[in-house]
This record gives structure tokens, sequence and C-alpha cells, in this order.
């Protein structure tokens, strides 16, 4: 299977979920979740199976370096976890975080240099069947990405692809990417986190990126990305200043009333449903 021209879909929830893997693990995620067919079931014992030979073509990385990652995926793996807050498909919250391993099973294939995995039972319903709340791209778009955070970001940007931009708490960003005791200075987080995933973004992916920060008092407290499709036809700004409305609220109130972990999509439904609800009351 060539894994140059599939897409990935994951649901929301998973995308602002908990969890770090390494780069070559991410790969091999993504790898296997793009082989899921996002509209059919997912059962347990489905199997999914990536090669040396396909990672190396997908990452640009020479083949020796690809056995080396399903090596250390086939040790490691396994005990990777994610936490999440929200349900599949509605983005609503969980009375509890649910912490579950990413696979219920993974073997290394020795003789054919590939391994082979199936995806544990908690996390299926954020891949499978997803009907709503859901962020789709290319695979490779983040293939051949150096960064495991420039892959995270490149998730969290690609859910407000339709705006163009958005605006993500500190804190809230330190947390998804497990990172909250590392990189107390925030000049090192931007340096080795921030900045190598917008250079990885630019350099590999479908996207322009580039930010700045917001402040309370002379405390950092968030950062704005901006971002477009480097291949994207361009339109006409006033066309493109009038379609700026999900479910009828203006994309500029969305920013400024969403909540952590809400789609651009989530948020317009839900400030519209809080407004009609106002509205019939008075």
């Amino acid at each position: 299977m060539n894994l140059q021209n599939v897409q990935v879909y994951q649901s929301n929830a998973l995308i602002e979920s908990s969890y770090r893997l390494t780069l070559g693990e991410q790969r091999l995620v993504l790898a296997c979740i793009s082989q899921i067919k996002s509209d059919e079931p997912l059962k347990p014992d489905d199997e999914f199976e990536v090669t040396a030979m396909q990672l190396a073509e997908l990452s640009g990385c020479p083949l020796p370096q690809a056995y080396r990652e399903l090596n250390e995926a086939a040790e490691n793996l396994f005990q990777r976890y994610v936490i999440l807050d929200n349900y599949p498909n509605t983005g609503k919250k969980r009375p509890n975080k649910l912490k579950t391993r990413w696979l219920s099973s993974i073997e290394y294939k020795t003789g054919k240099g590939a391994l082979v995995l199936t995806f544990a039972q908690k996390i299926i319903p954020y891949l499978s069947q997803l009907r709503a709340q859901f962020t789709k791209y290319k695979l490779e778009h983040v293939g051949r990405m150096r960064s495991v955070h420039g892959i995270r970001l490149y998730e969290l940007l690609m859910q407000w692809q339709t705006t163009g931009k958005r605006e993500v708490e500190l804190g809230w960003l330190k947390s998804q990417l497990q990172l909250e005791d590392s990189y107390s200075a925030l000049k090192d987080f931007k340096k080795y986190v921030i900045d190598h995933a917008v250079n990885d973004i630019n350099l590999h992916s479908n996207l322009n990126v580039s930010y700045t920060q917001r402040k309370a008092g002379r405390v950092v407290t968030h950062f704005i990305f901006s971002f477009a499709d480097k291949y994207a036809p361009k339109e006409d700004k006033q066309a493109k200043r009038q379609e700026k409305r999900i479910y009828g609220v203006p994309v500029s109130e969305i920013e400024k009333l969403a909540r952590p972990g809400e789609s651009y999509e989530g948020a317009a439904a839900r400030i519209a449903k809080e407004r009609a609800a106002q509205k019939k009351s008075l």
C-alpha cells in the first residue's frame, strides 16, 4: 500500500488529547490510522500492517533507520497511553478523564520487516465511524516532519483550517504535549518546541505558519497561530470575509468565545444554541 496519498481521519477529541510518542511511533500510528475506513466499523481484532519500506518512502529516511524505528516501536509502543477529555463525535466533556493504551497488540514480523498492530478497544470510537467533530489531512503532509511536536501542532491547526487562525493557551498546550514539567523558561519552550514545530510545518507540510503571543500584563498566556494552505487558489478577500460565518456566528466571535478543546464548528454550534436560548427567554 502506498502511504503517500492516503488520508488520516481522527476525532477532534483525540487530536485534543494528551499524549507523547516518539517521532517513529507517531509515524507508525498515523500510517495505521490512515488504513482505517473512517465511515465503517472498526473491530477490535482488525489488524494493520506497516513495513519498513513503507515508512522509509513516507518519511524520506534511509531504510536502516526505518527498520530501527520499527524495532523500537515493537519494544515500546505497547506501553504508550493517551488521556482523553472529551467524547468522540460530540466534543462533550467527560465527567472523568479516560486513560487508555493506544494498542491491544503489536507483533514484529522479522522476516518481512513489518509491524502488525491492533488498536485498543477504548480508542476505536475516536478512529472509526466518525460523523462529526473530526479532522482529516493527507498523511504525506506530516510524513517527512522531523519533530513530533510539528505533527501535533499541525493537527491542532488543521482543526481550524477554515479560519486560518488558532489561539491556544500556553498551559493547555504544554499539558496536551505532556510537557508540564519541562521548559520552565518560555524562551526555551519557544526555541525547542514551538519554533521547531513551526519550521517543520513550513518546510514539509501544505501550510505556511507564523505566530504571535498574547500577554496578561508581562506574562505570555497564549500563542496565536496564523496559517494558510500553500497550494490553495487565491480568493477574493471581500468574498472570504463574507463567508467567515459558521452557523451564523462570525469567526472573530468564535475565536474569542471558543472553549479549550472545541473545534470551530463545535464552538459555533454551542454559541448559536446559547444565543437562541437567550432570545427565547426574553
